[in-house]
């Protein structure tokens, strides 16, 4: 009997996180935007990320039904009646998709939608010039009660050439709980890490917004109503993306993402709400959650792992049970599709695995496949440990020259 009643709650519990990620995406696809490690615009339904146009039904089907579609197969979706059917079309993806988002936020919490867009009132709390760029420390307000501090990295470019727009990439930190996001952007930090600074001396404007609970930048996330650091950094992000939107100098055409370590999963995140990311560069970053750290349960207790505050402390939740999370990154990466990424997976990194991340390419190149573009999926694999050696940085830099420069 208990195990029947477990059985009736784990359905009803999916079964709603399914329809809130229906109403969700809807909502977030569809709205005027007015602002570990947009200035206005009209986000338009696309078929190919996911979106739905009009009333969405859902059927209330049995628990059998609503059993975790394989992580490793993307080309399954549920039809109307909740049975997995094979994906054959674009629009069949779209519906793969939609429980993708659906399942990040069941364990993530809800996207928020209008209530937290407020005014960004960026402030600028000191610069510094560099050689071929400014260097400005600013802060802007993300959602009301919470301002984010970040650098912004201006080319001088958009001072001498004030006509031309210039590309945006927003770089996400690594954990560093003593300088933050400062490692992007300091020469004597951490080698290998500086991608925002290299970028602006390459003619980017770069954004790095700080990650929450690391460093000087400590929001209560309770009492902002946010049910993990993951998805604060999220929002934090998409509002970074309206900054760079809004500035005059920058061609809002689409953004290159890019981060190491928190920041390759983070970049990984948010392109998959945001679809203004046209390229993302993940290093050191991921591997399924069934492989980290080889799977060792400790590293899913409360507080421990993926299951800190300041990354998703549900995930707890799931030990002892890593197969029923309701998304790993074999569908996260596929939810990037027909996108360009670029993911760094080092041969001797001892936070994830290299054979893992080979793994979900292989489930997520199907989707690209089925998109058109298997080639716009990269993985590579360099002799070092944790780390992002700069023949890597070089490729994802042509990378963003690539999709961003020539267009």
């Amino acid at each position: 009997m208990s195990n029947r009643r477990d059985a009736l709650r784990h359905s009803a519990v999916i079964g709603l996180s399914v329809l809130a990620g229906f109403l969700v995406d809807a909502q977030w696809r569809n709205r005027e935007i007015t602002d570990h490690d947009a200035s206005s615009t009209m986000v338009d339904a696309d078929p190919l990320t996911g979106a739905a146009d009009g009333v969405v039904c859902i059927t209330l089907v049995s628990d059998a039904a609503h059993q975790r579609l394989p992580r490793e197969n993307l080309l399954l979706y549920r039809d109307d009646r909740g049975q997995p059917r094979p994906v054959k079309t674009p629009d069949d993806w779209a519906k793969r998709r939609r429980e993708i988002v659906a399942g990040m936020q069941s364990v993530m919490g809800m996207l928020p939608g209008a209530e937290k867009r407020c005014p960004l009132d960026v402030r600028v709390i000191e610069q510094v010039r560099q050689p071929g760029y400014l260097q400005q420390r600013i802060s802007y307000q993300s959602e009301p009660g919470s301002r984010v501090t970040a650098y912004l990295l201006i080319p001088d470019a958009a001072r001498d050439h004030p006509e031309r727009k210039l590309p945006a990439v927003l770089c996400l930190h690594p954990t560093d709980d003593r300088i933050g996001h400062r490692v992007v952007i300091d020469s004597d930090a951490r080698p290998n890490r500086q991608y925002a600074s290299e970028l602006a001396a390459r003619g980017f404007v770069t954004l790095s917004p700080s990650y929450p609970l690391l460093a000087a930048y400590q929001p209560d996330l309770k009492s902002l109503g946010w049910e993990s650091g993951t998805l604060k950094a999220v929002w934090d992000n998409i509002r970074g993306l309206d900054l760079l939107q809004s500035l005059p100098y920058v061609d809002s055409a689409g953004f290159g993402c890019i981060g190491h370590s928190l920041g390759g999963h983070n970049s990984v995140y948010t392109a998959v709400f945001d679809d203004r990311i046209k390229a993302v560069v993940s290093s050191c970053g991921l591997d399924s959650y069934l492989d980290y750290y080889g799977g060792d349960a400790a590293r899913w207790l409360p507080g421990q792992g993926w299951c800190q505050t300041r990354y998703m402390p549900r995930l707890a939740d799931y030990r002892g049970r890593l197969e029923q999370i309701p998304f790993d990154f074999h569908e996260m990466v596929g939810a990037l599709a027909p996108r360009h990424v670029l993911i760094s997976a080092p041969l001797h990194d001892g936070n994830f695995q290299a054979e893992s991340v080979d793994r979900i390419a292989e489930a997520a190149r199907m989707v690209y496949a089925l998109l058109g573009h298997p080639d716009r999926l990269r993985v590579e694999h360099p002799d070092c440990d944790h780390d992002f050696p700069v023949d890597v940085r070089q490729q994802a830099y042509r990378l963003f020259d690539e999709v961003l420069r020539n267009r």
